[in-house]
């Protein structure tokens, strides 16, 4: 990233999401979270996301998995990535 000292309103709304899941790097992290200190429009925003995320994972806690959910899922990251049952193929 360049030499940015601070970013727009605009430019934390299009980071917002990455921000809430910290997929931005360490000076974007930083810049977004100062911005949110001095901008109460964007800090409103951030709240009503960040509560938005809370009460979703909240609800799923609450759904019990199907039997041999984890399992098939796993199976079928592994076939998509061209592995075998046990791991990558030789």
């Amino acid at each position: 990233m360049s030499n940015v000292d601070r970013f727009t309103c605009e430019q934390v709304f299009q980071r917002l999401d990455d921000f809430l899941d910290r997929e931005l790097s360490a000076e974007e992290m930083r810049l977004v979270r100062e911005h949110l200190d001095l901008c109460e429009a964007c800090a409103m925003e951030h709240r009503f996301e960040r509560r938005l995320l809370d009460d979703v994972k909240e609800k799923l806690r609450r759904i019990s998995m199907p039997a041999g959910l984890v399992s098939r899922v796993h199976a079928a990251i592994a076939r998509a990535r061209g592995e075998g049952e046990f791991g990558p193929s030789p």
